[in-house]
């Protein structure tokens, strides 16, 4: 890219040749360069990144009047945001609209997608970092599509209950192959460079310093435009859709249950009955959206989206950490160090076991990789991980974390040993899952920069950190820490130092009525299908498996012995089977075999009400003594650190809001006949009598 044109990409003027440039106030600037190709740049004015808003979308349609009054050679649309091309439409506007303003706004949406697309010179979206939702959909617009190397293309509206509602149920199956296009909206997933390339939309992967040569060589047509392939023709037969449309059903019954999750369902649904007719698929694809808007699917997962920004904004600075030592490259600290040093800070990693140092690198590697990581950003990873057998690293750290065994002992020696080294101001945390951070005060090198950061295995897929202070923790070390987090691409909720913080001490008791169900002959399968039938990722008894039994029981054992509240007795049979070696996935065997991969529970048998209020009262009750004795400061953060670190059901929108909308009244009731039935574990906390929240 030449200098005048990265001006005009980050800059609010231009002096560009002969360019006539409109006003630079607005959310997109348009200039020509000398060569008489027009520059559209979305640049959304007091925001870090482009999202499409009603006002981007009309000051887009009245550039377009004014291109297609005088059209230049080609048009290229692109980002002036360094963070990537465009992250979808706007979600609080979408939030408080109602069906018939929403068929409204997407109605006069598609008329600008529409212009667009009918210009008669060439159009070219350059896309850098993320394309997601409606900001793919603006490029689906195009005629072509130019992949800066690294760029990311996506529809996950079905994450937020939708599914694609500008136009790209339409365009992406005509773009690409049909089922292909399906599987993209329907799982919401993305498609980086070189998988974008060879689905088709992308027609060119260039790096920035080639982009003209790339725009050039479509001027001379040297870029095919793509057209309608086989199998796009074959699908336009009505009898084609119906039979992949029940193979799709099928499929998407299986992870996203109708009743649960309508969209993908409904998407399935339009493409069946429309994908034949653009018109008539247009129409639909509005209605249909507009329609699931006001779902409470749509709701839930549109407020567990804020509730997740919610958590990024915890910190109110981008944070003063740079170096960071960790202790231990047992599988968390290796995940941990990996994770830090993929975000840009230099990490150090101490352990008394060299092979684990070398299998801490070996798992870097994979985590670069898993998180499509090219080759020059995973050796820039490689570069900011160090082995450091004898910890020279802590001397220059500004964060050191503690990954060690949970042994107490153990730890102590650890910490003092850490503070004969550790420099002026520097922050020491451990990682510990179950132990009370207020038992080691006496071994640290300073009570006020001694924190927990709880990370949850495996680091690179749970978003969630757990930042606990204990009674002399200081504000400014938690003020630091939250920032941490967000710098490294996490999600911090402030937990207080109490057993088991917030997680661990809501999710204990669900696993452990599993295994008290299964001591009284009920099948692990049926158990597993109720929680997954409820909408959890997996059922108590896999989690239990994938978690590791022996890290279930000793974080039983320390809650059992630390709680003032009763919870579940401890089953003989999970101290058999970590007597016996069978720990679960890691060992290949535990509750189930998993020598042949993941376990996937199945039964004919009904799932009753009864079977599924045992497995989730407990957590709902679980949550609600946290709020009430301030483990955790609000409802909206326990639902979301429930959501992120567990997975539950997200579309309820988190434990205590699926209580509010069953009703207080009624969890407590159930609860007591519970307690009449089963014993203490069911008591019910007296949040559900003293709670005042909306």
């Amino acid at each position: 890219m030449d200098g005048k044109l990265a001006d005009f990409l980050t800059e609010s003027t231009l002096e560009l040749g002969a360019a006539r440039v409109a006003p630079g106030d607005g959310h997109w600037r348009f200039g020509l360069d000398e060569d008489g190709i027009g520059w559209l740049v979305l640049d959304r004015k007091d925001a870090s990144v482009n999202t499409i808003s009603d006002a981007v979308l009309r000051e887009l349609d009245t550039h377009l009047q004014t291109i297609e009054a005088e059209l230049p050679r080609a048009l290229v649309v692109r980002s002036g945001k360094a963070q990537g091309f465009a992250m979808g439409a706007d979600i609080d506007a979408l939030a408080d609209m109602d069906g018939a303003a929403a068929r409204r706004l997407l109605t006069e949406a598609h008329g600008v997608f529409d212009r667009l697309e009918g210009l008669s010179c060439p159009t070219v979206a350059v896309v850098h970092g993320p394309a997601l939702g409606a900001g793919f959909e603006l490029a689906l617009a195009c005629d072509y599509r130019i992949a800066i190397d690294g760029a990311t293309f996506g529809l996950p509206e079905v994450r937020l209950g939708l599914h694609p509602g500008l136009g790209g149920t339409v365009r992406l199956p005509e773009l690409i192959e049909p089922i292909s296009a399906m599987q993209m909206m329907l799982t919401g997933s993305a498609a980086h460079t070189k998988k974008a390339r060879k689905l088709g939309i992308a027609d060119l992967v260039v790096e920035e310093r080639h982009l003209r040569a790339a725009i050039a060589g479509i001027l001379r047509g040297e870029v095919d435009k793509r057209g309608r392939g086989l199998m796009a023709r074959a699908f336009a037969l009505s009898s084609a859709r119906a039979l992949a449309a029940t193979r799709m059903r099928r499929e998407a019954q299986k992870v996203a249950p109708q009743d649960h999750y309508p969209a993908p369902h409904a998407l399935i649904d339009i493409w069946a009955q429309h994908g034949d007719d653009r018109k008539a698929m247009r129409q639909a694809e509005i209605a249909s959206f507009a329609g699931l808007l006001q779902t409470d699917t749509s709701r839930n997962l549109i407020r567990a989206f804020f509730l997740r920004r919610k958590l990024k904004q915890a910190a109110v600075d981008a944070g003063d950490i740079r170096d960071v030592h960790v202790v231990g490259a047992g599988v968390m600290g290796a995940e941990i160090a990996a994770w830090i040093a993929m975000q840009g800070m230099r990490v150090t990693v101490s352990d008394p076991d060299d092979e684990a140092l070398g299998a801490m690198i070996r798992q870097a590697m994979k985590i670069c990789k898993d998180t499509h990581k090219n080759a020059l950003e995973t050796r820039d990873t490689l570069d900011r991980l160090m082995p450091d057998p004898m910890g020279h690293g802590v001397a220059r750290a500004d964060l050191v974390i503690e990954v060690g065994p949970e042994k107490p002992e153990l730890k102590a020696q650890i910490f003092a040993d850490l503070g004969a080294r550790m420099k002026k101001g520097a922050i020491l945390a451990s990682n510990t899952s179950s132990l009370r951070l207020s038992d080691f005060l006496e071994h640290v090198p300073a009570k006020a920069r001694f924190a927990g950061l709880h990370f949850f295995n495996p680091v690179s897929k749970i978003p969630l950190v757990e930042v606990v202070s204990h009674d002399k923790t200081g504000k400014e070390t938690r003020a630091r820490l939250l920032a941490f987090c967000t710098a490294i691409g996490r999600l911090p909720v402030a937990v207080a130092d109490a057993p088991g913080y917030l997680v661990n001490r809501a999710l204990m008791p669900y696993l452990l009525e599993a295994l008290l169900l299964m001591d009284e002959g009920i099948e692990k399968e049926r158990i597993d299908r109720a929680a997954l039938n409820f909408g959890m990722p997996m059922g108590p008894v896999t989690l239990a498996d994938q978690v590791g039994l022996d890290i279930c029981l000793d974080v039983a054992e320390s809650l059992t012995k630390s709680l003032n509240t009763p919870i579940a007795e401890i089953p003989a049979m999970l101290r058999e089977k970590v007597a016996a070696g069978h720990l679960g996935r890691k060992s290949g065997q535990g509750f189930y075999d998993w020598t042949d991969g993941t376990p996937k529970p199945e039964t004919s048998n009904s799932i009753g009400d009864e079977l599924t209020d045992r497995l989730v009262l407990p957590m709902l009750n679980a949550c609600a003594e946290c709020v009430r004795t301030s483990v955790v400061g609000s409802n909206d953060e326990a639902d979301a650190a429930m959501i992120f670190a567990t997975g539950f059901a997200p579309f309820r929108g988190g434990p205590l809001r699926y209580a509010r909308n069953r009703g207080h009244d009624e969890v407590h009731q159930r609860l007591l006949e519970l307690e009449k039935a089963h014993g203490p574990r069911f008591k019910p906390d007296a949040y559900w009598r003293n709670d005042k929240t909306t």
